[in-house]
């Protein structure tokens, strides 16, 4: 005989709060004492979604068994949560290579005379600028959001994977264009039938009035690369040759993307 289930006449207790909110939907499951039998009557008519919330899990325990049948009463749980958005972030520091500073703030030359005016070029040789690493701000941050399966389709799927490694092209959320970069997705189904999805993103802030050097103002989106290119020079003070900074690029190392279609 297949087991039986109606929703019970104890159903819906319910909290309300301001972090968090819970329903419960309890079941009576009859004539059956195969458990994986309760849990397939419980989430075939637990619905996903209720009032607002999102099944977080379903459980059951048995009430009462029949030795000599395999008839057997259940009494099952569909317990719902809030569906608060889990948020991540991450401000520890990255590293990036720079060939010129800020500012000279001093330099020495032989006994006491002049040293050569490199123009805030870092690391020079005989034929390059060799740079130097230095820890810059990097904010890293995640949401995860939860689904009901019917709408993780391919076509989300392959949204998805297409606007991995893009910026956004226009403001999302209150970030101006060109600062966030979408690092890609993460999801798992769950067994209430949903599926958990973790969207990464990384933040560069846009650059505007920059000076390198001589040079500028620049203005640069976030996730654009800047690359100086140097030169040789007399300096006529130290008596040698220096390189200095002659030119800045801004280039387009990444493309846009319309985070529209992340859906959230």
């Amino acid at each position: 005989m297949a087991g039986t289930i109606s929703e019970s006449y104890l159903s819906r207790p319910f909290t309300v709060g301001l972090r968090s909110s819970g329903r419960e939907l309890i079941y009576d499951i009859f004539d059956t004492d195969d458990e994986a039998e309760v849990q397939t009557l419980i989430l075939g008519v637990a619905p996903a979604v209720y009032n607002g919330l999102i099944l977080d899990s379903v459980e059951a325990e048995p009430v009462w068994a029949d030795e000599t049948s395999s008839t057997g009463v259940w009494k099952g749980h569909a317990r719902y949560v809030s569906p608060n958005i889990e948020y991540t972030f991450d401000t520890g520091g990255g590293t990036q290579k720079i060939t010129q500073s800020y500012a000279t703030i001093s330099s020495y030359g032989v006994d006491g005379g002049p040293a050569p005016d490199f123009g805030g070029a870092i690391g020079v040789s005989e034929d390059r600028v060799e740079g130097v690493d230095v820890p810059v701000p990097k904010f890293d941050f995640s949401e995860t959001h939860f689904w009901n399966a019917s709408d993780i389709t391919s076509t989300y799927e392959d949204a998805l994977a297409a606007l991995t490694g893009q910026w956004n092209v226009a403001t999302w959320r209150t970030y101006p264009a060109g600062e966030i970069l979408f690092q890609g997705a993460t999801g798992s189904n769950r067994a209430s039938g949903q599926y958990a999805i973790t969207y990464k993103f990384s933040r560069s802030p846009n650059v505007t009035g920059l000076m390198v050097g001589s040079i500028g103002p620049i203005s640069k989106l976030g996730w654009d690369y800047l690359w100086v290119r140097y030169a040789d020079f007399e300096d006529t003070t130290a008596y040698c040759l220096v390189k200095r900074p002659i030119a800045v690029y801004v280039e387009r190392v990444l493309l846009p993307g319309d985070f529209g279609g992340l859906l959230i």
